[in-house]
């Protein structure tokens, strides 16, 4: 199940819930304060790490002893 960020029109409210799908497209969650299910998705920046590979090794290490900028 994932979790949502939601802002309720009704009281002003952030939360983050965790619910199903289904329960987001049919409106069954409830703000906690209040009860509505006048709820909006927040949306916000998604953060994410790309891991870069090591520099590939020089193809003629066997000349240059692995001193160039391959190396």
């Amino acid at each position: 199940m994932p979790f949502y960020d939601l802002h309720c029109t009704g009281c002003n409210n952030d939360l983050n819930i965790r619910a199903s799908v289904a329960e987001k497209i049919e409106k069954r969650i409830v703000c906690p304060e209040c009860g509505s299910n006048q709820l909006e998705t927040i949306f916000s920046p998604v953060n994410f790490h790309v891991k870069q590979s090591a520099p590939a090794a020089c193809p003629n290490s066997h000349v240059c002893g692995s001193g160039c900028r391959h190396g």
